[in-house]
């Protein structure tokens, strides 16, 4: 069965990734000492084709950075960052964009935003989640995407994203912050609000 959440699922689900935003953000405001802006979080489940059209065009190149899910549910977080993006962000920390130093800034922004929110979500939730070691790729962006989703959709033909989107004050770099759970993720987190149980 394909599970189907209802509008207050989704608004449950968007008001979590919000917080847990949010405290992304303050996590990159301070890596950066700049200011960090969150547009509100869009939490959408759609057909997978769907679903990878709706983070963006899919044949733009982008860097990457996915972290597994550790913990009491499966998934995986994804910050995804343009490429005038990711050389602004390198810039901003001192290395060069497209080297393996570079690669390695941006696998410890991912893992210090990954676990900034993930630590948010486990105090709202009670569950325990831990990103696995970053794995950083340039790419189209609707390559990356839909990879990842296959592996979190499984044998379901719906996927939930929960997009934020993080932009850096003045400077050209937004990073699209996107949690990926599986099926079984999606209730756990949606169990403690008392919301758990999915139509199909």
């Amino acid at each position: 069965m394909t599970p189907r959440y209802t509008d207050m699922q989704l608004d449950a689900l968007r008001e979590l990734a919000n917080i847990a935003s949010g405290t992304a953000a303050t996590s990159l405001s301070q890596l950066l000492g700049r200011d960090v802006d969150l547009n509100v979080p869009k939490a959408f489940s759609l057909p997978l084709a769907d679903a990878v059209d709706a983070t963006g065009d899919p044949e733009e190149i982008v860097t990457g950075v996915a972290l597994a899910l550790e913990g009491d549910i499966e998934g995986v977080v994804l910050l995804l960052v343009k490429s005038q993006g990711a050389a602004t962000l390198c810039g901003l920390l001192g290395v060069e964009p497209n080297t393996e130093v570079g690669d390695s800034a941006m696998g410890e922004v991912g893992n210090i935003l990954g676990a900034a929110y993930l630590m948010a979500l486990s105090s709202m939730t009670g569950l325990s989640l831990l990103p696995s070691t970053p794995f950083v790729v340039t790419d189209m962006l609707g390559s990356i995407v839909a990879s990842l989703l296959a592996e979190t959709v499984g044998h379901g033909d719906t996927a939930l994203v929960l997009d934020s989107e993080l932009d850096i004050t003045g400077e050209p770099c937004a990073i699209s912050f996107l949690l990926l759970p599986n099926a079984g993720g999606v209730n756990d987190l949606l169990a403690p609000l008392g919301l758990s149980e999915a139509t199909a």
